[in-house]
């Protein structure tokens, strides 16, 4: 990627990790298993790693967990609970052992404490005179959440250990369910027909950060210590393990799998047998931590940003498990996507019933070529989420059947349509199908598409679950009466969501494309569309050969062509001669069977194919009729208008009364066809969309960048970047005075720099 991209891809990271760590920290409703949020931190090490000048105090690298919630008093670490590094395998944990040694300016064997990786919820307890002060959350690795009262009501937790009166100290550990906890409290929650928890991790969590510390008194909690935060009046051991052994004799839980272990081959071991052990515990762990006994070496080799250069968490592979495929169903998504899931054999995988997994899309059933029938390797991923991982052919059965994806949404009949480029299938009856009602209603009412002012999310909801509204053209026939009967539905919130109704039937043709939510057509597509057709019939009409035209012959690029121009400079036979003969006497070196096939069926003599080639008519290339739209996008509009469930509510919306002005005069003849304009800023007389439909009307093109082939970009107040951008590529700047005389006289057209 060039600095562009990596530096776009660094704000994309950056924004989606922080939200998984939201959602695992504070909601504790994890969205991605424990491997793709490593995948993503490791990517963003690496873009950091190529530009260090870019790394901000801020950055989740940088950082750890996530900001406690206000639902729990703050709480300050004297001493910042900081997170581990991860390795995957053995050579990143010999990758960590050699980097410890180098620092520590010797080649002798290390000495670790091995212990497990509880995977639970990180807690501190501070003790002030031997008496339980406060517990708190790890939250953002220097602010928690007090969780005191909740922690008072867990039984392994002591309210008071013998230490002198003067002492003050942070006793670190986990908070953790067993598995014939997790299972028990599941199968009470399934009596009362309420949510079950997906792991015991989750359980955990959710359990500890109840507002009602009742509630937390009910779920069987453990603690299990690993470590000190700040002590004071306390006389310190000189190793971890010394200081494990003194908080076991003060009365905590601690690991008890854990041991000291000497040099790189030792912790293999180690890992390789608590591995094998695994199943077989009461608690889930996902790894073994790995932390430098001396304290002194601990002490030299200090800290980066985020974790301790002296500990490291050496992951365990995700638990798996062999499975069934008995079906597989698609499920429509609120946008249209087709989501194949499979149905297979239930089986107990890290703690929880698996009985149906999702397979993403039709390219990763191809990739990994699963069928009804099957015999599978499962697995959940980061013990979260349920995956296959791999299909044993050796077992699979004869009457084994392919997985084909339906031709039509299994909701509403509408065309499937999965573009040969796109790994996601999609319902073509995004004005109809039930499964994206509420996602088209909700885009219909956006500010870009008809601006319907106060239809938000919570009357689209309400609308749908009373069958007021059942697709979008059923909004304009909503009355006063049946409004002012909705719960929170006030007179005035009635008559002036109507007054907004009223006002959106008069819109634009680019507005009203934008609207009815074509796939693939976002706002600048459906003003290149609303400029080309000028009417909405012809492009309802329209087919995809009325927006893209291909020429020369599939399969023939720059190589193959210059083959082809030398094979016939080879030649000494006249041009009257049958090319398909010509080829079967001399093969052209370096064409497929196929292309050479296409061809001669192209083709008919050697002349033929001579005069093409020197009037450059061979190479494959896609020429597009209309500005902007390419085959992927022209597929989707066709293949939008051809369902006749779509057309209907298109005619309904028409019959309420949604208009736009007539086009004046032929397009070519509009005052500013071939002009291209940037809005930036505030305008005193109108809104931007408002002058974006006015210059487009008079046939000019409006987009969102600013570039050289910018006709002009037009700056209200607080033009910003793009005022900036324009002047640097010396692109003319029109206030709006000057738009204002643009548009009262369009003869004034500015020259293209």
């Amino acid at each position: 990627m060039n600095e562009s991209d990596d530096r776009q891809r660094l704000a994309a990271l950056r924004a989606e990790i922080n939200q998984h760590n939201f959602r695992y920290y504070v909601l504790d409703r994890p969205a991605v298993p424990d491997a793709e949020y490593d995948a993503l931190m490791r990517e963003l090490e690496a873009i950091e790693a190529k530009h260090p000048d870019w790394i901000t105090p801020d950055s989740p690298t940088q950082t750890v967990g996530a900001p406690p919630s206000h639902a729990f008093e703050t709480v300050e670490h004297q001493v910042p609970m900081l997170s581990l590094d991860n390795a995957f395998d053995a050579d990143e944990f010999a990758a960590f052992d050699r980097r410890v040694r180098e620092r520590l300016g010797h080649d002798q064997p290390v000495t670790y404490l091995a212990e497990p990786k509880f995977d639970g919820l990180a807690i501190s307890l501070t003790y002030e005179g031997g008496v339980l002060a406060r517990a708190a959350t790890r939250g953002d690795g220097r602010r928690g959440e007090d969780v005191t009262d909740n922690v008072r009501t867990i039984e392994t937790v002591p309210f008071r250990v013998d230490l002198p009166g003067d002492s003050r100290i942070e006793i670190r550990g986990e908070v953790v369910m067993t598995h014939a906890s997790f299972a028990e409290i599941n199968r009470r929650a399934e009596r009362r027909g309420e949510k079950v928890f997906a792991n015991p991790r989750n359980a955990a969590a959710g359990s500890l950060r109840q507002k009602d510390p009742r509630v937390t008194a009910r779920r069987p909690l453990h603690f299990f210590a690993y470590g000190i935060g700040a002590a004071e009046g306390i006389e310190a051991p000189e190793t971890q393990s010394g200081w494990l052994d003194w908080i076991e004799r003060l009365g905590f839980a601690v690991a008890e799998h854990r041991d000291r272990v000497e040099g790189l081959e030792a912790a293999q071991a180690f890992h390789a047998s608590l591995g094998e052990k695994r199943a077989g515990l009461a608690f889930d762990i996902d790894g073994v931590v790995f932390k430098v006994d001396s304290l002194a070496d601990q002490q030299r080799l200090g800290f980066v940003a985020r974790a301790p250069r002296w500990a490291i968490a050496w992951k365990f592979p995700a638990e798996e498990k062999l499975t069934q495929v008995r079906d597989v169903e698609f499920q429509v998504g609120r946008t249209g996507a087709l989501t194949p899931v499979a149905r297979v054999e239930p089986v107990a995988v890290g703690g929880v019933t698996v009985a149906n997994i999702t397979l993403h899309n039709m390219d990763e059933i191809e990739r990994k070529d699963v069928r009804i029938g099957d015999w599978v390797r499962v697995r959940r991923a980061g013990d979260v989420i349920p995956e296959i991982i791999e299909v044993l052919p050796e077992k699979r059965p004869d009457d084994a059947r392919k997985i084909e994806l339906p031709g039509t949404c299994p909701e509403c009949g509408s065309e499937v349509l999965r573009d040969e480029t796109q790994a996601v299938a999609r319902c073509t009856g995004g004005l109809y199908c039930p499964a994206q009602r509420r996602e088209a209603i909700r885009h219909f009412a956006s500010r870009r598409a008809m601006d319907i002012d106060g239809l938000g999310e919570k009357w689209i909801t309400l609308f749908l679950e009373r069958h007021l509204v059942e697709h979008v053209d059923d909004l304009f026939r909503l009355n006063r009466d049946d409004l002012i009967a909705l719960p929170r539905m006030a007179e005035k919130s009635a008559d002036n969501l109507l007054a907004s109704l009223e006002r959106a039937k008069e819109t634009t043709l680019a507005r009203f494309l934008f609207a009815l939510g074509i796939p693939l057509v976002g706002s600048e597509t459906a003003d290149d569309l609303a400029t080309h057709f000028r009417s909405l019939t012809p492009l309802r009409q329209a087919k995809v050969e009325d927006f893209i035209e291909g020429r020369g012959i599939v399969g023939i690029g720059p190589k193959r062509e210059e083959s082809l121009r030398e094979w016939l400079s080879a030649q000494s036979a006249e041009p009257s001669t049958p090319l398909a003969d010509r080829v079967a006497a001399s093969r052209p070196h370096g064409i497929d069977e196929q292309t050479l096939e296409r061809v001669t069926a192209a083709f008919e003599t050697v002349g033929d194919l001579a005069r093409a080639a020197e009037q450059g008519q061979l190479q494959n290339e896609t020429i597009t009729k209309v500005p902007g739209i390419g085959p992927e996008i022209a597929r989707s509009i066709v293949a939008f208008f051809k369902q006749d469930h779509n057309n209907e509510v298109i005619d309904g919306l028409l019959d309420a009364g949604i208009s736009w002005p007539a086009p004046k005069g032929p397009v070519e003849d509009a005052p500013l066809t071939g002009k291209t304009f940037v809005i930036t800023g505030s305008l005193p007389d109108m809104t931007r969309d408002e002058a974006a439909a006015r210059l487009t009307a008079l046939g000019a093109k409006v987009t969102g960048s600013v570039s050289s082939k910018t006709s002009a970009l037009i700056a209200g107040e607080a033009g910003g970047s793009k005022l900036a951008k324009a002047e640097k590529l010396g692109v003319p700047v029109l206030n709006a005075e000057a738009l204002a005389r643009l548009l009262d006289d369009p003869a004034n057209i500015i020259a293209d720099p």
